[in-house]
């Protein structure tokens, strides 16, 4: 990595054979030499986030958003992508995408009917030091920038696909050699 990083869009390639990342879109929110942070945009559970989420006092009369996993690593940890920044601690991802933790978020999130343009996650995909590098070197990945429509608005089963055929590639002529993990 020899560039400024900015965050962007990871698209996993079609010898991805690891189940957590095959065929997934992936927001990579951070990265540098240390490591890298990201977050499956399209592993909806079939389970409402209000069902799902921990808060005190509980959420009443909730709206049905689901829950996302974002990625295996510390499954039990929440994370709240907003598309408006919050009044609340939050890290900018890009114009009209906000990354925060907040519990209050959460609950405003939860209880606001309709859903808001937003997305709950558990867990993250998370990378050790120079992991990354060597899986974009292997060409396990292609990075796109980020588009919020494509993050709120195109169906998780489709959005791989979608993500790919708008860099102007086809995901069926993709090679597909040696797998990765």
């Amino acid at each position: 990595m020899t560039e400024p990083f900015r965050p962007s869009l990871l698209l996993s390639m079609p010898q991805m054979q690891d189940p957590n990342f095959a065929r997934t879109v992936v927001l990579l929110c951070d990265y540098s030499p240390d490591g890298a942070f990201g977050l499956v945009l399209n592993r909806p559970t079939e389970m409402a986030a209000t069902s799902m989420v921990t808060l005190e006092p509980p959420v009443e009369d909730g709206n049905s958003m689901p829950l996302w996993l974002g990625g295996p690593v510390e499954p039990q940890r929440g994370w709240i992508l907003v598309n408006r920044a919050p009044d609340v601690e939050f890290k900018p991802i890009s114009d009209g995408l906000y990354l925060s933790t907040s519990p209050s978020l959460l609950r405003r999130v939860l209880e606001t009917k309709p859903a808001p343009r937003a997305r709950v996650l558990a867990g993250y995909a998370g990378w050790g030091p120079g992991q990354l590098d060597e899986e974009l070197a292997q060409s396990a990945w292609l990075m796109s920038d980020i588009d919020l429509d494509l993050i709120f608005d195109v169906e998780p089963a489709t959005m791989w696909e979608t993500a790919i055929r708008r860099l102007g590639a086809d995901p069926a002529t993709l090679t597909t050699g040696h797998g990765v993990h």
